[in-house]
């Protein structure tokens, strides 16, 4: 039996979705929320578990929690766009263009700090935060719209207690990112062709990244059309990319070039390589040093074992919309030739990857997925507390 395996066997247009009759879009009811509070529940005690155990290293260490958690790293990138706006030329430096960074982040950061006491950094967390709940929500809804209730809830507890979950409640976009992907991923499944568009348009212009989420819709949406023709259906698919090629357009007019965004990620150094960079990298973590950094080894570990996944969720069939969603994914990151360590981070809004293990953890006994899951929040927790205060560089 598939791990992904719906409680009850569906029958639709879309492989592991239940067809529906096309109907406009609903406000959120009630019973939803309900039904999602379960998740929503174990997602918060996962992340304030792994909030404590940070606080409590940090303290020791005499650094402040709200200052790495709000101004650090690319939290700072982002704060400076929302400040200053964006640069107007390529520059010659390296790693010091913020044209590598998409706009909607900062911009809600903006807009909303207008209306709201305290920082611009303040409420940079906050939005953070508040996507993340939208994030694990979506999470849910996907994990419950193809393989039950039970499945939904453990899929949104691992992804909580995914390595590098701490990013999650950071000035950082994976969780709007995330958010975004969830609820587009969910509108496809049940064939909300245009609030599917909206959201890979608005994830377009989130991160780079978005690319995976437009091809999701417009693969499925194109897909969709073999068997029944759909007006909605059509415009999605060609919706779908706006978002992120309209940045990507805007930077090279700004630039005055055709490969303006592409020439930004190269002085980032970021290029597709087709993953001999990867390779490099495995290969030296593994082979040749004799105590690899364990923030490399976790973020190495962390590609693999989703690559081992997506193999688990394409034997399980899952639907279309998540295969092509990771796999894309997928090979953005492992066809890279840029920087290494954050690659985990760049892995966080593939959450349709937890899928087989969380389809296994709810048929196994009662025992064993405590500990595992036990295990996995607690190791969340250390970790993502050791990419902060440990390692040296960004999540």
């Amino acid at each position: 039996m598939s791990s992904t395996a719906p409680d009850t066997v569906p029958s639709g247009h879309i492989p592991g979705t239940r067809r529906r009759p096309h109907r406009p879009m609903a406000p959120v009811p009630r019973h939803a929320l309900r039904r999602a509070a379960p998740a929503l529940a174990a997602y918060l005690a996962v992340r304030l578990t792994g909030l404590a155990f940070f606080a409590v290293w940090a303290h020791r260490r005499h650094h402040g929690v709200w200052p790495m958690l709000a101004t650090q790293w690319d939290s700072r990138w982002y704060l400076g766009i929302a400040d200053h706006g964006y640069a107007h030329e390529l520059g010659l430096a390296y790693d010091h263009n913020n044209l590598a960074f998409f706009p909607l982040y900062p911009l809600l950061v903006k807009a909303v700090a207008v209306l709201t006491p305290g920082t611009r950094a303040s409420t940079g967390l906050g939005i953070a935060v508040l996507a993340s709940l939208l994030a694990a929500w979506g999470v849910f809804a996907v994990g419950d719209r193809v393989a039950g209730r039970r499945t939904g809830v453990l899929l949104t507890v691992l992804w909580a207690a995914y390595p590098v979950a701490l990013v999650q409640w950071m000035g950082y976009t994976e969780s709007l990112f995330t958010a975004f992907a969830a609820w587009t991923l969910y509108a496809v499944l049940d064939e909300r062709w245009l609030w599917a568009a909206a959201g890979s348009v608005l994830a377009g212009l989130t991160r780079p990244t978005g690319i995976a989420v437009a091809a999701a819709v417009t693969v499925t949406a194109l897909l969709s059309l073999r068997s029944r023709f759909s007006a909605r259906a059509l415009t999605a698919a060609l919706a779908a990319p706006l978002g992120w090629c309209a940045y990507v357009g805007w930077v090279g007019l700004r630039l005055g070039r055709w490969d303006g965004y592409f020439a930004v990620q190269r002085m980032w150094h970021n290029e597709l390589d087709g993953g001999a960079q990867t390779v490099r990298w495995l290969r030296q973590l593994f082979g040749q040093v004799s105590r690899p950094e364990l923030f490399l080894v976790v973020v190495s570990l962390t590609m693999l074992v989703s690559v081992v996944l997506f193999g688990c969720a394409v034997w399980d069939r899952q639907p279309v919309p998540l295969l092509v969603f990771t796999g894309v994914l997928l090979v953005i990151v492992l066809a890279s030739g840029g920087v290494y360590f954050p690659r985990a981070r760049f892995l966080l809004p593939g959450f349709p990857l937890l899928l087989p293990v969380a389809g296994y953890l709810a048929r196994a006994s009662g025992r064993l997925r405590a500990l595992v899951l036990t295990a996995t929040v607690l190791g969340s927790a250390y970790f993502g507390a050791y990419m902060l205060l440990v390692w040296p560089s960004a999540p």
